[in-house]
């Protein structure tokens, strides 16, 4: 499995040489496709290959790219041939309403452990009250407390003038590791055979990762915890480096059932028991616990 994000936000041409992608600019740089988990193209003037796109389908790359706002307008992923897919899809589809809405509480649960545990780590109060939210959180989560918890939140992580629909740096940077984290976890449901579009909550007849959207709720405490503990570069867009450390936060330390791990490997955990639960109709989902800001190391 790919570790490595990749980050190109200077002109560059794009193309494949072997077993490698090489970076074109004013020297080349070369890095094996088995070592990339995600691109992001952050330029107007970058060119790609055809077998850059192909090598990408074949590793199990996402290729993002960006707007004329810079942020994440789209996400290129592997068509993977799956043993499974045709029988997840109908497995998606038949899932019993016990069994999807209990898998939303243990969603909405753990994302709102992360976001009481962002607030202690950041040093913020209302962690408290979180933790009580967390705690009274029922199958389906009929008494919306993950809303409850979103207002309590955010106003303590940012200030109480803070609001979400705002044009100002600490939102676009939180868009962006959203993004990042929306295509990385799409990738990882289409590589283990799962249909993005099917959701446990998120249903929207116009949203094409509904179930990402489902699985990212536990990651969001982790960009949030970035983006709170970072002050804002600039007035308003985000900086080269500012995307260069969101896109990071994939290699970023969480607790998993199975140990410490980086994002991006707690992604490939999760999907895969939601993958299980789907299969066997019952179950626990891997989530992933924030722990702080400390990137993996890797083991040589």
């Amino acid at each position: 499995m790919g570790w490595r994000s990749v980050m190109i936000s200077r002109p560059a041409r794009l193309r494949r040489e072997h077993f490698s992608l090489a970076i074109d600019q004013e020297q080349t740089a070369f890095v094996p496709f088995e070592d990339i988990a995600v691109i992001v193209l952050n330029h107007r003037e970058i060119t790609l290959t055809h077998p850059v796109l192909s090598a990408c389908a074949e590793y199990g790359i996402g290729l993002y790219a960006t707007g004329h706002n810079h942020q994440p307008c789209g996400v290129f992923l592997p068509f993977l041939s799956h043993s499974r897919t045709t029988r997840l899809m109908r497995k998606q589809m038949d899932a019993g309403k016990p069994m999807v809405k209990q898998a939303w509480a243990s969603i909405v649960r753990r994302k709102i452990e992360n976001q009481a545990q962002c607030l202690r780590l950041a040093k913020r109060k209302g962690m408290e009250r979180l933790d009580s939210y967390a705690r009274r959180v029922r199958s389906g989560d009929p008494d919306n407390l993950e809303g409850q918890a979103a207002a309590c939140y955010f106003t303590q992580l940012f200030g109480p003038e803070f609001f979400r629909d705002d044009a100002r740096w600490s939102n676009a940077a939180l868009d962006y590791g959203y993004a990042v984290f929306r295509g990385a976890i799409a990738r990882g449901l289409v590589a283990h055979g799962l249909h993005p579009p099917i959701g446990l909550f998120h249903a929207s007849e116009q949203n094409a990762f509904n179930l990402a959207d489902d699985l990212i709720e536990p990651f969001r405490p982790l960009v949030d915890l970035h983006v709170s503990s970072h002050p804002a570069s600039t007035e308003g867009d985000l900086s080269p480096q500012d995307k260069a450390a969101l896109v990071a936060l994939l290699n970023v330390d969480v607790a998993m059932p199975q140990g410490k791990m980086s994002a991006l490997s707690a992604i490939e955990f999760a999907v895969e028991s939601l993958a299980r639960l789907y299969e066997l109709g019952d179950g626990s989902l891997d989530l992933p616990a924030l722990i702080g800001l400390q990137s993996h190391v890797l083991d040589c």
